[in-house]
């Protein structure tokens, strides 16, 4: 008799002085892709697996615990090598982004691929059939389909000016093959949440003088 697959730990209410691993994480790529050599390296891992990432080792083993799932860890090399694939406007909007500008403490409030993804149909960036056609084609993928796509469809959205929530999107590939159909739902859910809002902001009948 086979166990069921673990299931990613709900987030608990933040404190102000807590902060997420993920987000540690991410402080931490950002912080070395100030430099223009580490930046390459780190880039060089883009749609690679693990076992290709000869230059990232040095760079990453270092913040990641010894025993750990294999897609977890997949998942923070992947993620490190899309912070280092940016495109330089993207990267010098995170340079001048505020310290204070902190991420919220509810993490279901912040933005998964699926809302990021209609925020780019929103501004016109993406058409919605192009857009809802990825998002289900990916809700039936394993980790190995979606991560190869990444690179394009991330460089695509931040060209465009669209917000990607690097923690958010590291913590949902690590769980992706052990608890797919929850985070897929959470990604459809969110895409249609945030078109809904648009399709009521423009639907407004404008108020009378």
């Amino acid at each position: 008799m086979t166990s069921a697959p673990a299931s990613p730990p709900e987030p608990a209410p933040a404190q102000a002085s807590e902060q997420r691993s993920s987000d540690k994480f991410v402080a931490y790529v950002l912080d070395l892709c100030m430099d223009k050599k580490t930046r390459a390296a780190l880039r060089s891992g883009l749609g690679r697996p693990v076992e290709r990432c000869n230059y990232l080792h040095r760079h990453l083993v270092r913040r990641l615990p010894q025993q750990q799932h294999p897609d977890t860890r997949r998942a923070h090399y992947a993620v490190a090598a899309l912070i280092a694939g940016r495109p330089p406007a993207a990267r010098n909007a995170d340079a001048t982004t505020s310290p204070d500008d902190k991420p919220t403490a509810d993490w279901f409030g912040r933005p998964n691929l699926g809302a990021s993804l209609a925020q780019a149909v929103n501004t016109k960036l993406l058409k919605p059939d192009s857009a809802e056609a990825d998002l289900h084609l990916m809700a039936r993928q394993s980790s190995n389909a979606i991560h190869p796509r990444l690179p394009s469809l991330t460089q695509h959205l931040l060209k465009g000016g669209v917000v990607i929530d690097w923690a958010v999107l590291l913590e949902d590939l690590s769980w992706w093959n052990r608890n797919h159909d929850k985070i897929a739902t959470r990604w459809l859910e969110s895409y249609f949440r945030v078109r809904t809002l648009e399709d009521k902001t423009t639907d407004a009948p404008e108020e009378n003088a």
